[in-house]
């Protein structure tokens, strides 16, 4: 029994898995704000455009098809997990009344520092921290527009009672303290998710953060996820028929060979 189609249905299986594990991981993150949703990428493998040409060879296994028809692997095909997207759609804006929450209505991103350096991300839940520094709720400093050194570029405030006007521009009791650094990339597939929200450039990235005024500052608001639930259930309930389906095809497989190796091997 050839193994060819069962290793189609196991990398049929292994895909509908990884994809799986993608929908589960927007679901948990449906009240996460500024989360983007992700998207599984299959495409299909296919040896013969892999295996160079080679001369046929004289058949050496008479009761062999492929040896009389040299397929140059062209029979050899499995799914191939080409890895994830982020579609970075708009989510809703939710008010809260909190003057330190913003909201980002556009393109666009807030940039912050991080002990990994300048990160980027959507989600505008500020507060400020014991220095009177505006930064994330996980204790980034939320940076200003500047040429200098991001260090340099953190927003001191003495109050919570801030204005944030759309284009960024921060009043602290009527002063001008700064406008919130807001930037946007040629290529957001550029970007990586590495936790807590924030986006990073990806090791081949060709594109840099460019000041951009698309982008309008909401303050009061926080933009939500843009993970639609009903979708994700639908798509989980689908991969996992799939998953059945590719199950079903690794059982027929497996009841096969078994016959072919206790019954037919031995009459």
């Amino acid at each position: 029994m050839s193994s060819k189609g069962l290793f189609s249905a196991v990398s049929g299986a292994m895909a509908q898995s990884s994809r799986l594990d993608t929908i589960a991981n927007n679901l948990a993150n449906v009240n996460t704000t500024g989360f983007k949703k992700d998207r599984q990428v299959f495409s299909e493998y296919l040896s013969a455009n892999e295996k160079p040409n080679d001369v046929i060879n004289v058949p050496r296994v008479p009761a062999s098809i492929e040896s009389f028809y040299d397929m140059q692997g062209g029979d050899n095909a499995y799914v191939n997990p080409a890895g994830t997207y982020t579609n970075f759609d708009q989510g809703s804006l939710r008010a809260t009344g909190n003057s330190l929450d913003i909201a980002l209505e556009g393109k666009g991103f807030f940039e912050v520092l991080t002990p990994q350096g300048v990160r980027w991300t959507r989600s505008g839940s500020l507060q400020t921290d014991s220095n009177g520094r505006l930064v994330t709720k996980e204790g980034h400093p939320v940076l200003r527009e500047g040429q200098n050194d991001p260090s340099q570029r953190m927003i001191q405030v003495t109050s919570n009672n801030l204005t944030i006007a759309q284009g960024g521009d921060i009043f602290d009791g009527g002063n001008a303290v700064g406008r919130i650094a807001v930037v946007d990339f040629a290529n957001v597939d550029d970007l990586q998710k590495v936790g807590g929200s924030l986006y990073a450039l990806k090791g081949n990235a060709t594109s840099q953060p460019t000041p951009t005024i698309e982008a309008r500052v909401q303050q009061g608001f926080v933009e939500t996820s843009n993970v639609n639930v009903v979708e994700e259930m639908t798509d989980m309930i689908a991969a996992n028929r799939v998953f059945e389906a590719t199950q079903h095809v690794i059982k027929a497989h497996d009841q096969m060979d078994d016959k072919l190796i206790n019954q037919v091997g031995k009459v």
